[in-house]
This record gives structure tokens, sequence and C-alpha cells, in this order.
């Protein structure tokens, strides 16, 4: 098997999402993805990105986590995560994370739900999508991998229409995720122009589109257990700002 990964970009920045959010954080972003969700804002690691090697994309980490262990912090930062695309999509993401938690980093990787997370590094932290209803996706979701959830990873519910509230819902009941793990609630935000790759699924017909407002005020209203996040990446820099 090739030590290669194919990588979109690597880049330092805040983590925009998750319990995690505001920490500086190394994104290794992996080219990608077997999904077309409706609201994808990183349409651009579908097809572009570069062969690496594994020890390559360890290097360029170590390169750029380097200065913060001159500040002495008493945990490790920056952070490192692996996002996409879709990481789980190229199997040489597992001895990465490996060799990162080795390393002693915080080791974080966003995936869409649809590949099995079994076989991550325990150490590693899985912010996991469940896709809702408008992300034309739903039906990909891989429930085989919520018995797999451990009390460090977190679950994200992408919701941009009242059925995706209702169905995240269902779904928090229904598993009883709450006391699996951290769950995450999160508005699609709109795309603009340069953004929109007509490759995306289009919302199913007939769903009706919820506000951020709204979807935070049924969230309190409703007593759920979640954490309602924005993503603070898109307030701070332009939407279509890449390696932020």
């Amino acid at each position: 098997m090739s030590d290669t990964l194919v990588v979109n970009e690597i880049y330092l920045s805040l983590q925009g999402e998750s319990t995690f959010a505001g920490l500086p954080c190394i994104f290794v972003r992996l080219t990608a993805c077997n999904l077309r969700c409706s609201y994808c804002d990183t349409a651009y690691a579908f097809t572009e990105g570069r062969k690496e090697s594994l020890t390559d994309v360890i290097n360029r980490v170590r390169e750029l986590a380097a200065p913060f262990a001159e500040r002495g912090a008493t945990k490790r930062l920056p952070l490192v995560e692996l996002t996409g695309g879709e990481p789980l999509l190229q199997s040489n993401s597992l001895p990465l994370m490996k060799q990162l938690c080795d390393d002693d980093f915080t080791v974080l990787i966003e995936t869409s739900g649809a590949h099995d997370i079994s076989k991550i590094d325990p150490r590693v932290r899985v912010i996991m999508d469940l896709k809702c209803p408008s992300s034309g996706e739903v039906a990909r979701n891989r429930r085989d991998n919520i018995p797999h959830l451990k009390a460090i990873d977190e679950v994200k519910f992408v919701i941009g229409t009242v059925e995706d509230y209702e169905w995240t819902k269902q779904i928090l009941t229904e598993h009883q995720l709450a006391e699996r793990c951290t769950i995450l609630i999160s508005w699609v935000a709109p795309l603009s122009e340069a953004q929109r790759d007509k490759s995306l699924k289009k919302v199913p017909e007939g769903q009706m589109p919820i506000s951020r407002l709204e979807l935070a005020e049924r969230v309190i209203a409703d007593k759920l257990p979640v954490r309602f996040q924005v993503q603070m990446h898109k307030v701070i820099w332009s939407p279509e700002a890449r390696g932020v």
C-alpha cells in the first residue's frame, strides 16, 4: 500500500466549530468526497489536491506547531483536525491520525457519518455529521457508527429547514444521542454563487426553510440538550476564503 495521501491544503487557523471553537488548529484538508450535500461550502476539495507522503504531511504539521511549544502551554496546542472532503475515503488517514496522537496532539476528525468510524484510533475525537433531510444525503447516514461513538466525540446536525429540525429531535430521542456524547446544532449558512457547485444535491421540494434565529429559539423552547454553534471562521473571514 502506498504511504501517500491526496491533500487539498494544510494550514494554521482558529477552530471555527465544535466544543474546541476559538483554539489554534492545524487543518489537514484531504481531497475527495462521495457525498454532494446541498449546502456544501468546500466543493473545491472534491477534486483539487496533490499527492503527498505521510512523512511530508506529518513534518508539515510539526513545522506549523513548533512555535507553540516555545510558549510553554500546559496542554499541547495547536489542535490538529483532519477534514475534507471526506478524510475516511483515504485509508492512510488512519495511520496519519495514529502518528499525530503518538506525537501528543489533540486530534479531531470531521467526517460525514457515511463511513465506518470503528477503525479510528480511540484517542481521536470524532466529529461526525448525521445528515439531515435537506442535505439530500440523509439515506447515506451509517447508523452502525452510533454504537462506536465515545464520550469525547461530537455529533453534528446541520439544519436548514423545519423538516431537518423535527428529524433531528426524532433521532436524538431514538438513539439517546445526548447521553453518548456532545451534540452540535449548526444552521445552514447560505452559499454564495462562487461556492455553489453544480454537482450539489437540491433541497427536496416542499421543505420549509428555517432562519438562524428561529432555529435558536426552537432549541431553547424545546429544552434540547445540545450546543448551538455558528461557524466562527465565517464571522471573522469571508465565507469564500480558503486556508482559514
